[in-house]
């Protein structure tokens, strides 16, 4: 062993810490996963040597076969696994085995529930899959050097994981990282050629290069021991480029985990080859969780991009729209340069052609899911329906597809679970109903609530609850779903068409008519608080509501850029009254104007109130109501 300089004790970061305490007392209840873990590191390594080789031959250092080497010393008790790959420097040592080297690590930490079943999900999600190596060891060291610098500047890290670890500068001759891992004197089990074998033929197969073990050489009786064999005990062949039919579920399910750091299984996945003008190989898959950054728009998303079957990109965006940012998976393409960079990605025509025919698939596989996993796909829209919602905006193309995966509440429901399609709506529709009705609101039980849908609970037609942030936003996009158009309960003049009687109409018409006076009273009284005051057709039960102008932004549109900091454009609501409501008939019969005017701008109030808005001047509501509970007690 080589002379160790520049050695010094540095103490982990305190969610490091925590997480070994997670991993030494058993975090993962299988616990030979954390062979997966390296290899899976050791494979990343290898292809992050392959992409940077491709301007910089020289850091294959003449040494261009890669490969993973797995040995086992059952007298010292340890497990070496070694890589050729890009390697790391001091300071990545330091910044990648002394931290979790990712943003998100408070959401991490804040996240552990003490279960440790959903714990070992959150590990999976965070990438912080080398710590495993604490499972089964009790002290682990690091031998590394990056490709590139000299033979000098190797670097050696240990810890026996209880808070600190060592680093110091050594020589290595070759780049790339060795893993030692001593390990406790209960899981000497692991220091096995056939254990390894099997381990790494369950989790690794898929692995797209060698991965090599010590073949077992009989010793002849008088002869010197034999120099080692290796031999290499996966397939090394990229799972994506073999056929489907010699594709198993557990190797699809098991390359997932290997490209998305994940430990659960995919909801669903999709393997194709395209053939003819373009050339590529795609394998995408569906995650069954939302990764901790999916609402970070800027955060690292896209597919593994191979050309030739050569690494040459981890996280390339331009396969996929940004409502799909969830979808983990690799394509291959024939038709793409090795020298490709993420700026000649976003100019390529070739890339259009590749991103329309992904996102197609996409969509497919999900309409698939939604059809024949409906509870699955119950799970998937809870994960990622928000994202799904940006769709509309983003993907003119498809956006009658992907109206067709969204899923809402409705006033059929009870519980506020977004479970219904718009195709179910449509089906259980009214005779006669050419629309489909939707109200916003920022809370479940404010919309299912609101007096906005009395005449639709007299009619028995369904409504559409949405109260997702984005969706008032969402609905500016979406005009129609299967020929019919969508129509905000909330807003303009509400016209039910077929599905008022013409006796309907011509009593509320008469009603009106009658109701001039009071409509020309209350605007008097209400001034510029209203842009409008009108008989409503909505109401059964309520005196009154507001109403939004066509035009007009919603209460969510108008919050939305209020907390942006964005100037909201100036509006005023539309007061409509139910003219059979007691109250409205005893405003009518109001002959003291003050009083009526009091009376007047609490029904507007009150109608604010239950539109879920907040009041301009809640003191002055508050000193109307006083006074008038003040008179009838009088």
């Amino acid at each position: 062993m080589s002379v160790e300089t520049q050695k010094e004790t540095l103490g982990f970061q305190t969610e490091v810490k925590q997480l070994l305490h997670l991993m030494i007392h058993s975090l993962y209840s299988n616990k030979e996963i954390f062979l997966r873990e390296l290899i899976s590191n050791a494979s990343d390594a290898v292809d992050k040597l392959r992409f940077e080789a491709l301007s910089k031959p020289e850091l294959l250092e003449g040494g261009a076969e890669l490969k993973i080497r797995v040995s086992f010393d059952k007298d010292a008790n340890t497990v070496t696994l070694e890589d050729n790959g890009i390697g790391m420097s001091r300071d990545d040592v330091i910044t990648h085995l002394g931290t979790i080297a990712k943003s998100g690590t408070a959401d991490f930490m804040k996240n552990l529930s003490g279960d440790q079943k959903k714990d070992s999900h959150l590990i999976g999600q965070f990438g912080v899959g080398f710590y495993s190596a604490f499972i089964v060891a009790d002290q682990v060291e690091v031998f590394s050097r990056r490709a590139g610098l000299s033979a000098s500047e190797g670097v050696h890290w240990s810890s026996k994981g209880e808070g600190e670890f060592e680093v110091a500068t050594v020589e290595k001759a070759d780049r790339g990282t060795r893993i030692v891992l001593h390990l406790k004197s209960a899981e000497n089990e692991f220091a096995d050629g056939w254990r390894l074998r099997n381990i790494i033929k369950k989790y690794s197969d898929h692995i797209a290069l060698p991965i090599e073990l010590p073949k077992e050489v009989a010793a002849v009786e008088g002869e010197e021991k034999p120099a080692l064999e290796w031999e290499t005990v996966n397939r090394a062949s990229a799972l994506w480029t073999r056929p489907r039919t010699e594709v198993t579920d557990a190797e699809y399910q098991e390359f997932y985990k290997h490209i998305a750091h994940d430990y659960e299984n995919p909801l669903s996945w999709s393997h194709n080859k395209v053939e003819g003008k373009l050339e590529y190989s795609s394998l995408l898959y569906v995650p069954a969780r939302a990764p901790f950054d999916l609402y970070q728009r800027e955060a690292p998303k896209g597919l593994k991009l191979y050309v030739q079957r050569v690494f040459v990109m981890d996280q390339a965006e331009s396969f996929l729209p940004l409502y799909l940012r969830f979808i983990k998976g690799v394509v291959d393409s024939n038709d793409l340069s090795l020298n490709v960079s993420r700026e000649i990605l976003q100019k390529d025509p070739i890339i259009d052609s590749m991103k329309s025919a992904l996102t197609k698939r996409v969509l497919d596989m999900l309409e698939k899911l939604a059809k024949n996993e409906p509870e699955q796909y119950k799970g998937f829209w809870k994960n990622f329906g928000q994202v799904m919602k940006e769709g509309p905006a983003e993907d003119f193309a498809n956006k009658e597809k992907i109206a067709g995966l969204l899923r809402f509440a409705s006033t059929l429901g009870d519980d506020g679970e977004q479970v219904v399609s718009l195709a179910e709506y449509l089906a259980r529709a009214k005779e006669g109903q050419d629309k489909i009705y939707f109200l916003t609101g920022e809370t479940y039980a404010q919309v299912k609530n609101s007096p906005h849908l009395e005449v639709f609970r007299k009619k028995g037609i369904e409504v559409l609850l949405l109260t997702d942030r984005i969706d008032e936003w969402l609905m500016s996009y979406l005009n129609e779903f299967d020929g019919k158009s969508f129509v905000d309960v909330a807003r303009g003049d509400l016209d039910l068409g077929n599905l008022d009687s013409e006796e309907d109409k011509k009593a509320a018409e008469e009603v009106a008519k009658t109701k001039e006076g009071l409509v020309e009273r209350i605007k008097t009284a209400l001034g510029d608080a209203v842009s409008e005051v009108r008989v409503s057709h909505r109401l059964t039960d309520s005196p009154a509501i507001l109403a939004i102008g066509e035009q007009d932004l919603g209460l969510q549109m108008r919050q939305i850029l209020e907390a942006s900091g964005q100037k909201v454009p100036d509006s005023k609501p539309i007061f409509e009254f139910n003219p059979a409501h007691p109250l409205i008939e005893k405003l009518d019969g109001e002959p003291d104007e003050d009083r009526f005017g009091d009376l007047s701008h609490i029904l507007l109030d009150q109608a604010a109130l239950a539109a879920g808005d907040s009041l301009k001047d809640p003191a002055a509501y508050v000193r109307r109501l006083n006074k008038l509970l003040v008179e009838l007690s009088a």
